[in-house]
């Protein structure tokens, strides 16, 4: 099964899309479905089935909304040092690495909980 990660990014301007990622494929659309139907192209997959969690970004128990205030600035603070050809300081990447570590951890406990949540429903 082909894992897929849809992510809102914002340009400049402030305009949101969505970014489509498998593997060394990506695509981008102005929603998460136009992202994952690029993607899906790509991929040249016939038949393609998958479970979609969609995640509204909001704080929770399991991710803050003060860890995603500091991950969003440092990945802005990140994405300004890539574009000059630069790194982090040290400090800043290993806060920025143990932060996106904590979302990964919260994403799978929230898909734990929606999967136990949907497995006592179907009783």
């Amino acid at each position: 099964m082909t894992t897929v990660a849809i992510l809102p990014i914002s340009n400049p301007n402030g305009e949101k899309s969505y970014r489509a990622i498998a593997g060394d494929k990506q695509s981008v659309g102005k929603t998460a479905g136009q992202a994952l139907d690029a993607l899906t192209a790509q991929l040249g997959e016939t038949q393609f089935s998958a479970l979609l969690v969609i995640q509204s970004f909001r704080p929770d128990w399991f991710f803050s909304r003060d860890q995603q205030k500091r991950l969003s600035e440092l990945m802005s603070l990140w994405r300004t040092a890539r574009d000059q050809g630069q790194a982090l300081p040290p400090e800043q990447q290993a806060e920025l690495d143990t932060l996106v570590d904590t979302e990964l951890r919260a994403a799978t406990a929230r898909t734990a909980a929606l999967m136990q949540q949907l497995s006592h429903s179907s009783l």
